[in-house]
C-alpha cells in the first residue's frame, strides 16, 4: 500500500477484512464544530474515528503528546488494528491532521498505514458512500507496538539545533507564514506567535491544491528545496502542536526526501517556556 491513496483506490478495498479505516480529524482551539459531531455527521463507511486527545499521553499538559507504547497498542487494538492490518487515515477537512495517524502508527512500527488523498471533501464531493451516527464497536485485535525513536524529536533536541545553528538539522515549520513571522495570532491565545531561531517555513497548506489533493511529486519536491530541504541535511519537522508537522513530514516522504523527525511537543511547548530563544521576523529565506 502505498503512502498516499485516492478515493477511488480505498472505494474498491472498503469492506476487505484486512483493512480499517479511521477518521483521524481535528479542530483547531475556537474552531466551529468537532471532530466527535462531524464524525457522527458523516464519515466514510465502516471508519471509526481515531481521537488524538484519547491516543496520547494523559498526564502531559501539552496536546496530545505520543503515548507509551503499551497505551498505544491497547486504544490501536480497541480500534481493530493489528499487525497484519492496512490502516487508511483520513480527516474531516481533506488533509489537515489525517497525517498524524499515518505518522503514528509509523512511530510505533507499523509501516502498512496510508492517508486519504483529500479525506473527506473529497470523498463526498464524487458522491462516494457515507454513514452517520457512532460506530459499532470493533472487535478488538492484538497490536504489537515496536516503538521507531529516530522519528521523534522533544524540546532538548531542537534546543540543541538552535544552539548550534542549525547544523545538525533544518526545522521546518508547518505553520501559516503570518503566524511563523509574528504578524498574526496563535490560535492558542496564551501563546505568542513567531518561530525558533534559524526555522524555515513550509505551510502544510500549501501543499495541497486547490482540489484538496496533494500536489505531484516534481511540485512537492521544488517546494522543499525552496524551503532549504536537501538530501543531506536532516530535517525536522514541527508546527502548533504537533499535527499538521505530520503533513510535511509525508510531502517530504512522497517527494523522495529522507524521512524527516517530527518536534512533538512544537510550538505550544516552545513558545510556553520562558528560557527559549523565539524570533518574531523571517531570518531564512
Amino acid at each position: 500500500m502505498e503512502n498516499l491513496v485516492s478515493t477511488a483506490w480505498l472505494a474498491g478495498e472498503l469492506g476487505k477484512p484486512d483493512l480499517v479505516v479511521l477518521d483521524c480529524s481535528t479542530y483547531l482551539p475556537g474552531e466551529p464544530g468537532d471532530k466527535h459531531g462531524g464524525f457522527r455527521a458523516a464519515h466514510i463507511p465502516g471508519a471509526r474515528l481515531f481521537d488524538i486527545d484519547l491516543i496520547a499521553d494523559p498526564e502531559d499538559a501539552l496536546p496530545h503528546m505520543v503515548p507509551s507504547p503499551a497505551r498505544f497498542a491497547a486504544l490501536v487494538g480497541a480500534l481493530g488494528v493489528s499487525n497484519a492490518s492496512r490502516v487508511v487515515f483520513y480527516d474531516q477537512h481533506g488533509l489537515r491532521s489525517s497525517a498524524r495517524g499515518w505518522w503514528m502508527m509509523r512511530l510505533f512500527g507499523h509501516e502498512d498505514a496510508a492517508v486519504l488523498d483529500g479525506g473527506l471533501p473529497v470523498w463526498q464531493r464524487e458522491g462516494r458512500p457515507i454513514e452517520t451516527g457512532d460506530a459499532p464497536p470493533a472487535t478488538p485485535a492484538r497490536f504489537v507496538p515496536d516503538f521507531q525513536a529516530s522519528r521523534l524529536r522533544g524540546i532538548g533536541d531542537i534546543k540543541r539545533i538552535v544552539r548550534q545553528g542549525g547544523g545538525e538539522a533544518l526545522i521546518l515549520d508547518a505553520r501559516a507564514r503570518g503566524r511563523f513571522a509574528g504578524t498574526a495570532p496563535e490560535p492558542r491565545k496564551e501563546l505568542p506567535s513567531g518561530h525558533m531561531p534559524g526555522a524555515a517555513n513550509l505551510p502544510s497548506s500549501e501543499l495541497l491544491g486547490p482540489d484538496l489533493l496533494m500536489k505531484d511529486r516534481a511540485t512537492l519536491r521544488a517546494m522543499f528545496e525552496a524551503a532549504g530541504v536537501t538530501q543531506e541535511q536532516p530535517v525536522v519537522t514541527t508546527c502548533g502542536s504537533g499535527v499538521t508537522a505530520c503533513a510535511l513530514t509525508l510531502g517530504m516522504v512522497l517527494a523522495g526526501f529522507p524521512e524527516p523527525a517530527v518536534y512533538d511537543g512544537s510550538w505550544t511547548e516552545w513558545a510556553g517556556r520562558p528560557e527559549t530563544p523565539k524570533a518574531t521576523h523571517p531570518d531564512r529565506p
